[in-house]
């Protein structure tokens, strides 16, 4: 019995070790911590964990000189106002999807795959709080369109 109890014991921290292991995947490359975010679009809901921009210094780098994001990661830049937002993709290596969102979790518009190192001014084309970037294409893949939700603590419940 007792050796029983001590095998039980050595499995039951053997898995909590492993799951302390896997902690490690709520940081981005920089070690900065990432958030849950998800899309809902017709396709069902596609969860994604973002780095959070919500001030001037980390909105102006964004995602300069980093590598292609992974299909669930990407970068929700917080702004303090409501109002027209323009991106660019200065020192962006990769292509990007970027994803204007309202006060209330709203997608306004989405520009697709935005042409890397550009610095071409992308309009929202309508008031944003939010926008988020992620891999270019990956909007189309989980069929994300103006009018669908974006769920984050960061937006207000209608």
């Amino acid at each position: 019995m007792l050796l029983r109890r001590s095998f039980l014991a050595g499995l039951a921290g053997l898995v909590l070790l492993a799951g302390c292991a896997g902690a490690g995947s709520g940081q981005g490359p920089n070690g900065e911590p990432l958030e849950a975010l998800t899309v809902v679009t017709s396709t069902g809901e596609h969860a994604f964990m973002v780095e959070i921009a919500d001030d001037d210094m980390e909105r102006q780098r964004g995602l300069m000189h980093r590598e292609p994001l992974a299909d669930d990661r990407g970068m929700l830049f917080q702004f303090p106002d409501v109002a027209e937002r323009g991106f660019w993709m200065h020192n962006t290596p990769s292509p990007l999807d970027i994803i204007y969102i309202d006060s209330y979790g709203r997608i306004v518009s989405i520009a697709r795959n935005a042409t890397p190192n550009s610095d071409a001014v992308i309009p929202s084309n309508g008031p944003a709080a939010g926008v988020l970037e992620i891999r270019g294409g990956r909007a189309d893949e989980i069929g994300a369109r103006a009018g669908d939700r974006v769920r984050h603590p960061f937006f207000a419940s209608e």
